[in-house]
């Protein structure tokens, strides 16, 4: 016989176990590709967790400067300075009945 039909022959005998050598490949590189996807996926979640932190530390930094504001020693200081603004005096007001 000549040497190509002895290596067909020799890879018909074998195929189940060059079948199941080409699982053993697919399975290897299907791990190496999910676990690449899991350490880009993890380092993504990372990345958005601190992005979140950060937002959350500037939220309560508004919050504060927003109380401070809404004060009225602020509010008031603010009027008296910018819109020259005074309280009124007693001889001032008047008052309305219904």
């Amino acid at each position: 016989m000549t040497l190509p039909v002895e290596i067909w022959y020799d890879i018909r005998r074998h195929i189940f176990i060059y079948f199941l050598l080409l699982l053993v490949v697919l399975s290897a590189f299907s791990v190496i590709y999910f676990t690449h996807l899991n350490r880009q996926t993890t380092s993504s979640l990372e990345i958005l967790l601190t992005e979140r932190d950060e937002l959350d530390i500037e939220w309560r930094n508004l919050l504060i400067e927003q109380s401070s504001l809404a004060e009225h020693s602020t509010i008031e200081s603010k009027a008296e300075k910018l819109l020259q603004m005074k309280r009124p005096n007693v001889n001032s007001e008047i008052i309305i009945k219904q």
